[in-house]
């Protein structure tokens, strides 16, 4: 008959090894509060990029990067365009020392509207069915001296309808070259998420911020689109540093276009 202290040693070993094998799970598995490694590695596991192309402040003097599909769903770039890591939301960087199109003399980090599976450009008529893009953002970073950046607009076919504009902490939505047409807060803090929306239809864009209709934009084309990202409003000449860490940043969580 086993003596007492030999039952005891026994009994310790095998709780001992219980909690080991119980560690030893835990170990594995990860923490509740923390994502598993593989729920999102692209910009696309967070946002629908199908009909969309992302041009980058990045390539040669006026000849930016320009990504399409099918590469920009399994595209990232950082610090340019990046997940984070709670795989919440995308952000879109733009340094005011990055690469301009022809047509602008500021960078932009920032999605243009396509069709087709991202194979065409789009082009809709603010006269021809209803026409809506929905994003929700923030603004995260401005450059210096010239704290001006853009996070969503609606294009025509040669300049921008009416876009969000952040000038510091007020918040304007533009009409044309008026870039002052409404304010919507004149005390934004950086970070603060929000959601911007237009609606095109019948020759107008009613544009609306956290679901209140701010102001309507009177605007008859027939080669518009929508755009979203970071669209720095300062360059080299006008902001310093002239370097990458000065530069202009949005997040958007969420974006969605539809048209009827």
């Amino acid at each position: 008959m086993p003596s007492t202290r030999t039952c005891l040693l026994a009994g310790v070993t095998a709780a001992v090894s219980t909690v080991a094998l119980a560690l030893s799970a835990h170990a594995d598995s990860p923490a509740p509060h923390e994502p598993a490694a593989d729920r999102c590695a692209y910009p696309s596991d967070v946002l629908d990029l199908t009909n969309w192309k992302l041009t980058l402040p990045t390539g040669d003097d006026e000849d930016p990067t320009e990504i399409t599909q099918p590469e920009l769903a399994t595209f990232s770039a950082a610090p340019w365009f990046r997940i984070e890591a709670g795989c919440d939301a995308v952000r879109f960087r733009a340094a005011v020392n990055g690469v301009t199109t022809s047509g602008s003399s500021y960078p932009r980090a920032e999605l243009r509207e396509m069709t087709d599976g991202g194979e065409d450009e789009a082009a809709w008529s603010t006269t021809d069915g209803t026409h809506t893009l929905v994003v929700r953002e923030a603004f995260t970073a401005l450059p210096e001296e010239r704290p001006y950046l853009v996070g969503a607009q609606v294009h025509g076919g040669d300049d921008d309808v009416t876009v969000f504009r952040l000038e510091g902490s007020k918040l304007y939505i533009t009409d044309g070259d008026d870039r002052h047409h409404h304010l919507v807060t004149d005390d934004y803090e950086l970070g603060t998420e929000f959601e911007a929306k237009f609606v095109a239809e019948d020759g107008e864009i009613d544009v609306y911020y956290n679901g209140r209709r701010q102001t309507t934009i009177s605007h008859d084309g027939d080669t518009n689109y929508f755009k979203a990202g970071a669209y720095t409003q300062a360059n080299c000449d006008n902001s310093e540093p002239c370097d990458d860490d000065n530069h202009g940043e949005v997040r958007i969580s969420r974006i969605k276009v539809t048209h009827s």
